[in-house]
């Protein structure tokens, strides 16, 4: 980490510092990830759902993965599974994974690169570290966030998207002080190129000591920022933040993260997510890796997962195709 990085930070865009007219949104709480196994047996932290936080809308789920260093013949994954009700967005920041769908789509990504698979109506999918990692071990850091999918779009035909590290968005605070990587959406009027069917807003900063972040957040998203590693504070009235932990804004135009003077971290800066997306308002009702409306759509997604009606596991591994070939 940090997962892309730049010669001269100066040379960037920068983002406009809000006016002071603009309403800057206060912490509503700050919630600390809890720890669970996934997949074949990897851990993750999760800042919700949890018992503190149960709904994040329009996010069902986040999952920090590592930061971890493998031994050898390590490394776990997560094997064939279907899912069905919203899409996935995988974000890597060291090691590299390996991703294969029964809708053709597939890829291997590492550092700074993302990964989009829209399940909609139902797909069956592996995630796996790469096999070089596998065998050799190595580090291996990476986020995965859940975003919902709508009613009208529950059933939505599945995609899969797969974006390089040189395609993100790259600018700085106003001041110099922070780097921020726009993944999707758009962050004080510039806009990452990740697609979603659900609006959001995705980012990843990496502040200075001492430097502070502040950036216009779009009125009626939802906002949130995790600490993938250091400490800080989130919004104006400087509420303490670590890392693990999740910080979760109120109701305004801007938000503001500030870094400690010191950080001890691998980069020397404070890394943190900033994420938020136009709630969607409706039932939710998910049950393990689907995500639905109601009870009813959730035994239904069961009985076609289990009739082969969500694709069929390839024969052989394909190379994906990018969304729009």
């Amino acid at each position: 980490m940090p997962a892309v990085t730049v010669d001269n930070i100066l040379v960037l865009p920068r983002l406009p510092r809000p006016d002071e007219t603009l309403r800057q949104r206060a912490v509503r709480s700050v919630t600390t990830a809890h720890r669970q196994r996934e997949g074949a047996g990897f851990e993750v932290r999760r800042p919700f759902p949890s018992p503190e936080l149960r709904t994040a809308d329009p996010f069902i789920l986040l999952d920090q993965m590592g930061p971890v260093a493998y031994e050898p013949y390590e490394a776990k994954g997560a094997p064939w599974h279907p899912h069905r009700g919203f899409e996935t967005v995988t974000y890597m920041l060291d090691g590299t994974m390996v991703h294969h769908d029964s809708n053709d789509g597939g890829g291997t990504i590492g550092e700074g690169d993302t990964q989009w698979m829209t399940a909609g109506s139902g797909i069956l999918h592996d995630e796996l570290p790469a096999e070089e990692l596998v065998i050799s071990g190595g580090v291996f850091h990476g986020v995965q966030l859940w975003v919902n999918l709508p009613r009208a779009l529950k059933m939505a035909p599945p995609r899969y998207q797969d974006l390089r590290a040189s395609e993100l968005t790259l600018v700085s605070s106003h001041d110099g002080g922070a780097l921020v990587r726009i993944i999707a959406g758009e962050v004080g009027g510039f806009e990452g190129p990740g697609s979603t069917y659900t609006p959001i807003s995705y980012a990843h900063a990496s502040i200075s000591p001492g430097g502070r972040l502040e950036t216009g957040w779009p009125q009626q998203f939802s906002s949130m920022a995790y600490v993938l590693a250091g400490s800080g504070s989130a919004g104006a009235e400087g509420r303490p933040l670590a890392e693990g932990q999740l910080a979760v804004f109120g109701p305004g135009d801007a938000i503001t993260v500030t870094a400690d003077n010191r950080q001890d971290t691998p980069s020397g800066d404070l890394e943190v997510l900033l994420l938020g997306g136009e709630p969607i308002r409706e039932p939710v009702i998910q049950y393990g890796p689907f995500v639905m409306n109601s009870k009813s759509e959730i035994i239904e997604a069961i009985e076609d997962f289990e009739a082969g009606r969500m694709g069929r596991i390839p024969a052989e591994h394909l190379v994906g195709k990018r969304l729009g070939e």
